[in-house]
């Protein structure tokens, strides 16, 4: 249910975001959640204060319209973290931020794809990799690249439930497989 629940703020705050004359580009409103889950991932003090029931609603209110200033949140996003605040919903911000990002992603037109190797690519391979992927889905590509030692050459491509298998591994099972039928 947490999923859900996460998914379902991020919605909400996209939509306040991508409102008309919302005047909060959504790159800076991914940028600010991640500050904000970055400093509260790093501050006990801060988690503390913002799920205890011994510290009153005024003060936790306090305590985010303080960090919104030194962190010169935008007022959706500030307003968006009082009501976290107030449903207690604090300690669910990475998953929410998690959540957001893919709502952005989805509404700007990118793709997510975890793009695999069997060693590190440069950035030119890299370009070459999400362009090529890019024009045969339609979208643009927001590529996380991993290396497995274990497909000796080539790269395999996983993009939403879509997986295009381009390695030397996957060659040799595909012919394995025919050999096997054979």
């Amino acid at each position: 249910m947490q999923g859900a629940l996460a998914a379902h703020f991020a919605r909400a705050l996209a939509d306040a975001v991508f409102a008309p004359n919302s005047g909060l580009r959504p790159e800076d409103a991914v940028q600010q959640l991640r500050a904000l889950d970055n400093l509260f991932s790093e501050s006990q003090p801060l988690q503390r204060a913002l799920i205890s029931p011994a510290v009153s609603k005024p003060r936790k209110f306090s305590i985010v319209k303080r960090l919104a200033g030194e962190l010169q949140l935008d007022r959706r996003i500030r307003n968006f973290l009082l009501v976290l605040v107030s449903h207690r919903r604090t300690r669910d911000l990475s998953a929410i931020r998690r959540s957001f990002e893919e709502v952005v992603d989805e509404r700007l037109g990118w793709l997510p794809a975890v793009i695999t190797s069997a060693r590190e690519l440069n950035p030119q391979q890299r370009e070459q990799i999400e362009r090529a992927l890019g024009l045969k889905l339609g979208k643009f590509i927001r590529a996380h690249y991993e290396v497995d030692e274990r497909l000796i050459g080539g790269v395999r491509a996983r993009v939403a439930s879509r997986e295009y298998d381009a390695s030397l591994r996957g060659r040799l099972e595909s012919m394995r497989r025919q050999l096997a039928t054979v």
